[in-house]
């Protein structure tokens, strides 16, 4: 099932628009998680440079995903696209537990930032297919998601190359902003 079915499930919120924020750092699957919720071709990938912007429409339904790069000199740049965003889907490489430190600080910033306050969480544990992914559990409790207390929030096990667990995490958000939990605008 695509995004066009899913977003054809939500036409009870007729010309409703979301704007999502996809972060996390470089190499994590961001890009190749949105190229799969558009259907697109996830073969030849390059890693992004600056944003990659989305948007799909069906039944009165618009879905705006914004895609921004991870490289570390990229994040201070980050805080330009939070205003007016609906849902924060944040992703993990699942299988980079070197790097689960820094990103763990990098996510903690975002959800003490003002203009995010309130916003769902989606967090993809990307690239449970590689042997040697941690999973959601030891991530949570790793990175202490439990203390998570603002914000509504889903860690969901993924692969973006699969598609595996793409689709439930997407049904999460639209449930979340179907049962107004989401941010107020």
């Amino acid at each position: 099932m695509g995004l066009l079915s899913l977003l054809r499930k939500l036409k009870s919120s007729p010309d409703k628009e979301l704007r999502i924020l996809l972060l996390g750092l470089d190499n994590a699957g961001k890009t190749t998680i949105l190229k799969h919720l558009a259907s697109e071709d996830i073969s030849h990938i390059m890693p992004t440079q600056g944003f990659n912007i989305k948007s799909v429409s069906s039944d009165g339904f618009k879905l705006n995903v914004w895609d921004i790069g991870g490289q570390r000199n990229i994040r201070p740049y980050w805080r330009n696209y939070f205003e007016n965003t609906d849902i924060l889907v944040y992703v993990i490489d699942s299988a980079d537990q070197k790097r689960f430190e820094e990103t763990g600080a990098e996510l903690g910033e975002l959800l003490e930032e003002e203009k995010l306050g309130g916003v769902p969480v989606l967090i993809y544990a990307n690239k449970q297919d590689l042997f040697n992914a941690s999973s959601p559990g030891e991530i949570s409790e790793g990175l202490d998601l439990s203390q998570i207390r603002d914000h509504a929030w889903q860690i969901q096990p993924c692969s973006a190359i699969t598609g595996e667990g793409v689709r439930e995490g997407m049904d999460w958000v639209f449930k979340n902003i179907k049962s107004g939990k989401g941010k107020k605008k």
